[in-house]
């Protein structure tokens, strides 16, 4: 590990100075600290972001949860609006990573999580997101965890949080702040970007921006929802493949709203639009159901280690809208 230096920061302004001054953010770091051993990164200097006022869960106005960027996943998790109306985020919460580091980890940092391909986390090995040029040897190497979709002739490694995967389903926005203190609200759904021939750059935000909040809107609501994740082990495990899934059926029990999103199978968390459409105005039903997550691998572009994905993703999405509508 490279020495460096540690600056607690007590607001805003401060990170903003430190940003400016080259600092990289910690806050929980469970993933920063692993990151640091391996050598994938070698700040000189670290912001300690845990001094900030952006903890907690709040009610806005208009009904809308406000989640501050400081709060530790298990709070989050057990948060009794959160889990009375948006249970897919409260899901794939319960589904990351184990208690100790739920205990630990915010939700600003979990956004930020890196992924978890082999080469980009041995630092002996070429990887065009860890050293941009120097190639991706995930595509003719170990691909068992890559991703299936999104992924570039650059980059095919997964963004592997749960929580943003849930996020995308229900609408939620997130509040970013940059080093001049402007503030922007960013839908989850375009945070994370795509590799394309630029796999460095891995989200919406700009060096030295701090996330402030995530914003879940009221009308999500009026949905149910769930989230399922298949993974190696029951627990401490990243997804193989997860599908977070929201809906709003009409008055005759058929598909009126829809978002659902997939996890553990792209460079971002995925959404599903096609399988979407092949639901709305339909009553959730097996045979719908089944007909619709066929099309969950759509554009799928597979790999020796990795082609069990496809299949497996749209299995997932069955079962998640399966056990959703209590069809099973």
């Amino acid at each position: 590990m490279q020495p460096f230096s540690y600056a607690p920061v007590a607001d805003a302004a401060a990170a903003a100075l430190r940003a400016r001054a080259g600092a990289s953010f910690i806050a929980g770091g469970t993933d920063m600290l692993q990151l640091l051993q391996e050598n994938v990164l070698q700040p000189d200097e670290l912001a300690d972001l845990n001094g900030l006022p952006l903890a907690g869960i709040t009610e806005e106005a208009d009904g809308a949860l406000r989640i501050g960027a400081l709060t530790k996943l298990q709070e989050a998790a057990d948060h009794p609006l959160l889990r009375e109306r948006h249970p897919v985020v409260a899901e794939a919460l319960d589904a990351t990573a184990s208690p100790m580091v739920r205990h630990m980890a915010t939700v600003g940092g979990n956004l930020l999580q890196r992924t978890r391909c082999l080469y980009f986390r041995d630092v002996s090995t070429p990887c065009n997101k860890r050293q941009p040029g120097s190639g991706c040897s995930a595509l003719e190497g170990e691909n068992r965890h890559n991703a299936i979709l999104g992924g570039s002739e650059h980059c095919i490694a997964v963004q592997p949080s749960d929580l943003p995967v849930a996020l995308v389903a229900v609408d939620a926005e997130v509040l970013a702040r940059n080093t001049d203190g402007a503030e922007r609200w960013i839908p989850v759904g375009g945070f994370h970007r795509l590799p394309g021939d630029t796999p460095e750059i891995e989200t919406a935000l700009k060096p030295g921006d701090l996330i402030l909040a995530i914003r879940i809107p009221a009308h999500a609501a009026r949905w149910r929802s769930h989230y399922v994740k298949v993974r190696d082990r029951a627990s401490f495990a990243w997804a193989l493949c997860s599908a977070a899934v929201a809906l709003r059926l009409d008055e005759q029990g058929r598909v009126a709203e829809v978002r659902i999103a997939a996890g553990g199978v792209a460079t971002k968390p995925w959404r599903l639009p096609r399988v979407e459409q092949e639901l709305l105005g339909h009553r959730l039903d097996r045979d719908r159901v089944r007909l619709s997550a066929v099309w969950a691998s759509e554009g799928a572009v597979t790999r020796t280690g990795n082609a069990y994905k496809a299949p497996m993703l749209q299995h997932t999405v069955e079962r998640a809208l399966i056990e959703l509508g209590g069809l099973a």
